[in-house]
């Protein structure tokens, strides 16, 4: 696990005390439906109920001797116990307890991580109402294309995000999943009613047909919800890396008092947070591959996956659970310059109007191919000269024998490509599902 970026709630979720305790609360369940269908004495499960423990140091002590972890754990619960221990993990393999408890670890984790991203979505929502009408100019290729407005690049992330949490949900259903059916799945020496008792007491759904395990395209769907959303992560994170260039400015992350940017240039205000997260999205996606790899095993199990999801999954959680948070923070305290990007959208001669010159053009009678010619012989003088675009047109004797100086000034407007901002907002934040158009 990777510790520097472990937060609270997730770093104890992922503990190795944790862990085992979810071991015991499978192996307990376990011994609850063996009494329930009486085949563990009343008096037995309340002694195991009342004694069950376990303590961490002893089972790495165990472990270095035996080199099974589940030997080693329940052996530190059988002398915890006592004699009455003989009942626990009654017809298990060792799969049936660490793979339910991994699951069990998986959705709470999942918990966790829509719950940063519910934080996440109010604080775009609020962002994109309160730049809705700060005009800026998009960029097409990093060059200029049309005017937008800022408030537009958060509701766009607040979609992306939106579709992310459909994701996530959807790979913790598919987690939510218990395995209670011994050494390949056949249920040989446990019957299948106390896998749908245990899952049941767990909040979880059995395999409806598993092997020795879990199988593992479940939680590659897990690593792969989290890689996109730590994809989404990164795009906005570039998209503020190049906004805060010197030469652009129109949005920075956060520079706190006392922060120094550069040990040789104190001038320095770097995008640290932003290019972080641009560094562990990649780890997140790296690890979603091993998840995949994970798949593949051999016949009704090998051991291949098990060293890897070690890593790779509490990682991935810990990981995703940071890189939102800190996001989330970024872009809440975002120091933003709509005066820069008013100035930067002016820095191109107007030339984003080039397309409305193009259709008013072919709009009196002149064909696509010459409107195209003449929109961009005047549009490329205007680059070349550092000119006016509007300034070109009016002094090409082509472009006014269609086009009267009154009809071109009525050409160069802002507000034009503004106009339908609100209704993009309503249809991006007050759309009812019922109202969506379902998809063929």
């Amino acid at each position: 696990m990777i510790e520097r970026y472990t937060r609270p709630a997730m770093g104890v979720l992922w503990s190795l005390q944790n862990k085992y305790q979810k071991w015991l609360e499978v192996e307990i369940a376990v011994c609850e439906a063996w009494a329930e269908m009486g085949e563990i004495p009343p008096d037995a499960l309340a002694t195991i109920k009342q004694k069950a423990g376990f303590d961490v140091q002893r089972i790495e002590e165990i472990e270095a001797t035996v080199k099974h972890d589940v030997i080693a754990f329940l052996t530190s619960v059988a002398e915890h116990i006592g004699p009455e221990s003989r009942f626990v993990h009654k017809g298990l393999t060792s799969s049936d307890v660490t793979d339910t408890a991994l699951c069990l670890l998986m959705s709470e984790a999942m918990d966790i991580i829509l719950k940063d991203m519910d934080e996440l979505m109010g604080v775009l929502r609020e962002q994109a109402y309160k730049y809705k009408h700060t005009p800026c100019i998009g960029r097409s290729h990093g060059v200029h294309a049309e005017p937008m407005t800022f408030g537009l690049k958060f509701a766009l992330w607040y979609k992306e995000a939106e579709r992310n949490i459909r994701r996530l949900k959807s790979a913790k259903d598919s987690i939510r999943i218990g395995k209670i059916s011994g050494a390949v799945g056949t249920f040989s020496n446990i019957p299948p009613e106390i896998e749908g008792r245990v899952c049941n007491k767990l909040g979880l759904i059995p395999e409806s047909v598993a092997t020795q395990v879990v199988q593992r395209d479940r939680h590659a769907e897990y690593m792969t919800a989290l890689a996109l959303t730590a994809t989404m992560i990164e795009r906005i994170s570039v998209e503020i890396r190049h906004l805060q260039r010197t030469e652009v400015r129109e949005a920075e992350e956060p520079f706190t008092q006392g922060q120094k940017g550069s040990s040789a240039m104190p001038h320095k205000r770097n995008p640290v947070g932003c290019e972080n997260l641009s560094g562990l999205a990649r780890l997140v996606r790296t690890n979603a591959l091993a998840a995949m790899d994970n798949v593949a095993l051999w016949h009704e199990r090998d051991i291949s996956h098990s060293s890897v999801e070690r890593v790779i999954i509490p990682d991935n959680s810990v990981l995703v659970d940071y890189m939102l948070h800190r996001l989330t923070g970024i872009l809440r305290n975002l120091h933003v310059y709509p005066e820069n990007m008013l100035n930067n959208l002016n820095k191109s001669y107007g030339l984003f109007n080039s397309q409305r010159v193009l259709l008013a053009l072919t709009e009196k009678g002149v064909s696509r191919e010459d409107a195209y010619v003449m929109t961009q012989r005047n549009a490329m003088n205007s680059w070349q000269r550092g000119s006016d675009f509007k300034g070109e047109l009016l002094g090409d004797t082509e472009v006014l024998r269609y086009l009267s100086p009154s009809e071109l000034e009525s050409l160069f407007s802002l507000q034009h490509y503004l106009r339908h901002i609100d209704f993009i907002f309503d249809r991006a934040f007050n759309e009812s599902s019922e109202n969506r158009p379902q998809r063929a």
